[in-house]
């Protein structure tokens, strides 16, 4: 019998990607532009240290994924990695925003490290808490909403980090260099974080229990993933729509102060609230109005109609935001609000469609691999954010960017080329690959009532059939 979820577990799962998301949006938003700008690294450089280091992050998911799915506690297969992983988590986050007294060449080398780590301890907490979702419940309705609190509870923390990190910085400035200034206030973001993920570890439980019990072969977990075509295309949208999100934040600082060149808003004593730091905290604000959004308006038209919808309407607009003139801070706001809203619907539908992709996978071959399919959703947004994180930092040289200098006008059209046509390549190609996604709604709910009456049995037949249709 289907057990109702109650609102402390729908809350904890939710805060452990509000753990994730701070820090996320760190290294999305601020990372390039700490490395540039405090750290004082060259701008391609840095592009080329976060292709490198994710490419082999990236390819470090799945093997997460594997771990998991073997993985045998009294805590279950995933929530084991919550707990024994989130002070690292917090210490190797504060360390990849310390500036060491280093040369030039021991700052890049330095930064290829920490980031590096930081990456993996990552991966290590964020596919099993992302695998969760698979296990929490086999309800597709539960699914939806559970991703919704997840995608609420990440843009709620993306909304604090951002919303506290510059006046944190500002304030420790105060009586501290810029350097520790900057150290210090992460510092106080992964305090936060810990707590959260610790948090997200008593609050929630594993009950759905794959219907073949024993760790499978290897080989045969990573053949049904290649041969498994909607995680195919769900991996393809997942990328698109990251290269589309990460450039947009990346370039976000570099907009307000070197093309907007006005970023003081409003002050407070020493603090101080800078235009940027608004447009991204309205951003995130939106995000979850868009988060809010999604479990409805999906549940009534279906998952891919509304992942659709919403990026059909962020192309448009992001086309529209290039011919938008610096002093237009009315438009660019409302422009920025809108966006992200369509931002907001789709990232709680690829996670619950990932869910699903896990139970058609099983309905296909008997084996339920759910750790190594959501590495592969972890897997996607390392690839989107490793391409659109490089992607900056190169297009930033190319157009002549320098550091802390009045730019050109080749490198204030590359800035703004940043926010608006270049993400919306990102987003028209992500739309390509979601019109391609063959499992609708009404075959979820056979799929699921199919595997809930083989649990109940407690036996399993095979394979029902190989193909699917629409």
């Amino acid at each position: 019998m289907h057990q109702q979820l109650s609102l402390r577990e729908k809350i904890g799962y939710g805060f452990g990607d509000m753990a994730s998301s701070m820090f996320w949006k760190l290294f999305g938003m601020y990372l390039l532009f700490f490395y540039t700008d405090v750290m004082g690294i060259n701008a391609a450089a840095a592009g080329t240290m976060f292709l490198i280091t994710r490419i082999w992050d990236t390819a470090f998911d799945p093997v997460v994924g594997i771990m998991t799915d073997r993985t045998h506690s009294r805590w279950g297969k995933f929530r084991p990695y919550l707990l024994l992983t989130a002070v690292p988590f917090g210490v190797i986050g504060v360390l990849t925003f310390t500036t060491p007294g280093l040369s030039p060449a021991g700052m890049l080398v330095y930064a290829y490290i920490t980031y590096s780590l930081m990456m993996m301890i990552y991966s290590l907490i964020n596919v099993p808490y992302a695998s969760l979702l698979g296990v929490i419940s086999p309800d597709s309705r539960d699914r939806n909403t559970l991703a919704s609190f997840r995608m609420a509870f990440a843009f709620a923390g993306s909304f604090i980090a951002l919303g506290m990190l510059e006046p944190l910085v500002d304030y420790f400035s105060g009586f501290a260099s810029v350097q520790t200034a900057w150290q210090l206030s992460v510092s106080v973001i992964a305090v936060i974080c810990v707590t959260l993920f610790l948090l997200c570890f008593a609050w929630v439980k594993e009950r759905v229990r794959p219907i073949q019990e024993g760790n499978t072969a290897l080989k045969d977990d990573f053949k049904d993933l290649l041969h498994n075509r909607p995680w195919w295309i769900l991996l393809g949208a997942g990328v698109a729509a990251l290269i589309f999100n990460s450039i947009r934040d990346g370039a976000t600082l570099y907009y307000f102060k070197y093309y907007v060149a006005d970023n003081g808003a409003f002050s407070w004593g020493s603090l101080s609230i800078t235009w940027s730091t608004l447009y991204l905290m309205l951003g995130q604000g939106a995000n979850i109005i868009g988060v809010v959004l999604a479990s409805p308006v999906a549940n009534r038209i279906g998952k891919k109609k509304t992942y659709l919808g919403a990026m059909v309407i962020a192309s448009v607009l992001s086309i529209v935001f290039y011919w938008l003139r610096r002093d237009q801070l009315t438009l660019i706001f409302l422009f920025q609000f809108f966006i992200s809203i369509c931002a907001g619907i789709i990232f709680p539908l690829l996670w619950s469609m990932y869910a699903d992709i896990v139970d058609y996978s099983e309905w296909r071959t008997g084996r339920r691999a759910t750790g190594l399919i959501f590495s592969s959703s972890s897997m996607s947004q390392k690839l989107g954010w490793t391409c659109g994180g490089a992607l900056t930092g190169w297009l930033l040289a190319a157009f002549g960017f320098q550091a802390n200098a009045v730019q050109g006008d080749a490198a204030q059209t590359g800035i703004v080329l940043m926010l608006s046509l270049l993400p919306a390549a990102g987003s028209v190609l992500s739309i390509v690959f979601i019109a391609m996604y063959p499992l609708s709604e009404a075959r979820i709910a056979e799929i699921a009532g199919s595997l809930a009456e083989k649990r109940k049995s407690g036996s399993y037949a095979g394979n029902i059939q190989e193909g699917i249709t629409n």
